[in-house]
């Protein structure tokens, strides 16, 4: 029987958002076998690794100073955090986070050795945001440049970092494939910014969803959701046409998302939305590696 106290160190982990850093590792992994190049597993499992200990330091951080700034509150509408639960104090999430940190930049030092001073620059910085997403003068969260940093960061360049790890280059697909999974990644965060935006608002959080508005955050989602479905077209131009075709089973899920959210008012009737995208992202990133990794058709 699971304790209470175990449960919310779980769920303080947000399971759902780890997608996140596991899709990107994945597709990068399987475009390198696209292009008939040798895959190093180590580095794939390196790089996997650290990057879902740089995503659950990032949750647990978030967890203690949004607690700290009064964003998690008893009135929130998304799952009970660790820090507010009580069961843990401020002090332990944020030793939990660091030591995060410290396993991820463990992890990325052979990475480092492999891939020089680009990748020294993107793990420091990665590591700098997984405090400065939330906290810090320049909160990122709360200045409303949370989407784009998922986007950059779960997508761009932990596809493309991963990539040049393997190649020493950056090329059109890996681009390509950045967007794709950067895209759906920050469908989740909006969500979860658009359910949250009541409460967001009184704290001074100033996300996307309460900067503009409902309207604009649901065009947002719709606009992230489909968006990589119509990039898959650029596969078909380089003959990988199984990559461009596989995820399109995904269409209708993406739809029954973006519908859902349009007729539901934000609060917790969202968090079935948020659990659809993560399995979205996790079963598009599954379908688009597959794709990849059967090269041209």
């Amino acid at each position: 029987m699971m304790t209470p106290h175990l449960k919310s160190w779980l769920l303080a982990l947000r399971p759902k958002t780890l997608t996140a850093a596991i899709v990107p590792i994945a597709v990068a992994t399987a475009l390198v076998k696209a292009e008939g190049r040798e895959i190093q597993w180590w580095i794939s499992v390196a790089a996997l690794l650290s990057s879902v200990f740089i995503q659950i330091a990032t949750n647990l951080l978030n967890d203690a100073i949004d607690f700290e700034k009064g964003a998690d509150t008893d009135t929130r509408t998304g799952p009970r955090r660790l820090t507010q639960s009580g069961l843990v104090s401020k002090r332990q999430v944020m030793i939990g986070g660091f030591l995060s940190l410290g396993v991820a930049l463990a992890l990325g030092i052979p990475l480092v050795i492999e891939g020089g001073w680009p990748i020294v620059v993107i793990g420091l910085v990665s590591m700098f945001l997984a405090y400065g997403y939330t906290g810090g003068p320049f909160p990122l969260a709360y200045l409303g440049l949370g989407d784009l940093f998922v986007i950059l960061f779960f997508g761009l360049i932990a596809v493309g970092g991963t990539y040049f790890l393997h190649t020493h280059t950056i090329n059109g697909p890996v681009i390509v494939a950045g967007l794709q999974v950067g895209f759906l990644a920050t469908v989740l965060i909006a969500i979860n910014n658009l359910r949250d935006s009541p409460q967001d608002k009184l704290v001074g959080k100033k996300t996307l969803a309460v900067r503009f508005g409902p309207l604009f955050s649901r065009v947002e989602i719709a606009f992230l959701a489909y968006s990589p479905f119509l990039l898959g077209v650029y596969y078909g131009n380089l003959g990988w046409q199984w990559a461009g075709y596989a995820p399109l089973i995904l269409v209708p899920l993406a739809g029954h998302i973006v519908r859902g959210l349009w007729k539901t008012e934000p609060g917790p009737m969202m968090n079935r939305y948020l659990g659809l995208a993560a399995a979205l992202q996790l079963a598009f990133g599954l379908a688009l590696s597959v794709g990849l990794w059967m090269g041209r058709s």
